[in-house]
């Protein structure tokens, strides 16, 4: 888990909430997406922090090749442009936009959806990730 890099701040009200669910239900439903060039988490930022104070050093992940022509970049806001180089150059620096800033989205069939359309449901035991 600690290879990999964040882009985005993490809202932390949302956090909280999030944490509590996971140690409720006792299981993570669904993985984060990781670029497997960088390793800089593109989807689930929330559930990595919220797994790393449930004490887990492990955290399920979906690699994807994000220079892929199959994935783009949109904004939440829709203020001002985030390109793929950006976001890579933010995570390696440190220096992370603000929570929510990026929309990341995937063709599938010829139809943009957001990329949590990837992530299948993997209900894994918090004890298994400790």
């Amino acid at each position: 888990m600690t290879k990999l890099l964040g882009h985005e701040e993490i809202v932390e009200e949302y956090l909280e909430e999030l944490k509590n669910v996971i140690e409720h239900d006792g299981v993570l439903k669904n993985p984060i997406v990781v670029d497997e060039n960088t390793n800089i988490i593109i989807d689930g930022h929330h559930r990595f922090e919220a797994l790393k104070k449930l004490g887990c050093s492990k955290i399920p992940a979906y690699f994807i090749d994000y220079e892929s022509p199959m994935i783009r970049i949109e904004t939440w806001n829709n203020t001002e442009p985030v390109t793929k180089d950006l976001v890579i150059k933010s995570a390696l620096i440190g220096k992370k936009f603000p929570a929510k800033t990026t929309k990341h989205m995937i063709n599938i069939s010829n139809h943009w959806v957001h990329i949590s359309h990837i992530q299948k449901e993997i209900n894994i035991p918090l004890g298994r990730l400790r």
